[in-house]
């Protein structure tokens, strides 16, 4: 599956649009390259995106056949973001 539509159908970005920006923006690697909106992942490759002043990192563990559920997404994803990268982002938002 193409990277822009996983990100999509797990629910980080509301439109692949919105993907294929930050792609061509070099906000989106897959296991350390910079990825174009049409790279392929595959279940075990890694993802990291930057996106809400946050650098996420997340493990692809399935392909969805089309957009999930929010109920549903841990299912195909595996976050691991640090806790404290989440952390830092509310102590800026209590700092303004």
């Amino acid at each position: 599956m193409r990277v822009d539509k996983f990100l999509w159908c797990v629910r980080y970005y509301k439109t692949r649009n919105m993907v294929t920006e930050a792609c061509k923006k070099n906000h989106i690697t897959v296991n350390g390259i910079i990825a174009k909106p049409s790279k392929e992942v595959f279940p075990t490759d890694k993802i990291t995106f930057r996106k809400d002043q946050i650098t996420q990192i997340i493990v692809v563990l399935d392909i969805p056949a089309n957009r999930v559920a929010a109920k549903l997404v841990d299912i195909y994803r595996k976050n691991e973001t640090p806790i404290e990268t989440f952390q830092h982002l509310e102590l800026l938002k209590l700092s303004k």
